[in-house]
């Protein structure tokens, strides 16, 4: 057994390969699609079970968008996005902490040598989707920032016109501007997969070396860190896309 900071690829399909990462991902992404169709199709006036559940964690998410934004309108806007993106970090996070993490898999070759390829790792400790993740919410910043302002105001926030004073310190703040949108990037990516991937070395180590009773607090301290970590990347997506809405006065 052996520990890897690239996804495993359990089989091909095509010429696409599968690894353990992007097999959960599709699980998840098809479970939370099954569950809230069939709930949508058996809404009832008087919630009850699951829809009493998803109601009050909902109206929470929602009461939370409008707070920071401070717009109902807005917050309606924004809500499918951060909800998205939450529950599915969310539960992609909580897949990695099933029993058997790490230890449950097929023996195949991987870097070269033989070892169990788990079936089982959160795709939030793939960087290949949290950097993917990442690219998609400063794209739709991007995106929204222009909607909301029109292309020449958005740009006004890195480019200054020279007959703007002082132009100097307008142009250095500009392309101050343009790094943070990179570094947003880098950031979203590497803070998600660097909490998620090294809960999953400790239970893995862990696992291996006191296999019984020592794990269980870390266990349930990772279930805390996912729904923090899923929190976290919602609501600085929340935040940047209300800052790319302000018009550069504010």
């Amino acid at each position: 057994m052996e520990i890897s900071i690239a996804a495993e690829k359990l089989f091909t399909l095509g010429a696409l390969p599968i690894t353990n990462a992007l097999l959960i991902g599709g699980i998840v992404s098809g479970l939370l699609m099954i569950v809230f169709t069939r709930l949508m199709t058996r809404l009832q006036e008087v919630p009850k079970g699951l829809q009493n559940v998803v109601e009050v964690v909902f109206e929470a998410l929602l009461d939370l968008i409008q707070n920071v934004t401070q717009d109902k309108k807005q917050a309606l806007q924004f809500f499918p996005l951060i909800a998205t993106i939450f529950l599915f970090v969310l539960f992609s996070n909580w897949a990695g902490l099933l029993p058997g993490l790490g230890t449950v898999g097929i023996y195949g070759e991987h870097n070269g040598h033989h070892t169990i390829i788990p079936f089982l790792r959160s795709t939030s400790a793939d960087l290949n989707f949290t950097l993917a993740l990442s690219v998609m919410v400063v794209l739709v910043v991007q995106f929204t920032g222009i909607a909301a302002l029109g292309i020449t105001k958005y740009a006004g926030k890195f480019f200054v016109s020279p007959l703007h004073k002082p132009y100097v310190i307008g142009t250095f703040v500009g392309v101050l501007e343009l790094i943070s949108e990179v570094g947003k990037t880098i950031s979203f990516t590497f803070r998600l997969f660097g909490n998620v991937f090294a809960g999953e070395v400790l239970l893995t180590v862990m696992l291996h070396l006191v296999p019984y009773i020592l794990p269980l607090p870390f266990l349930f301290l990772e279930v805390f860190v996912g729904v923090i970590q899923a929190v976290v990347f919602a609501m600085l997506t929340l935040v940047f896309l209300k800052m790319a809405t302000v018009e550069i006065e504010h």
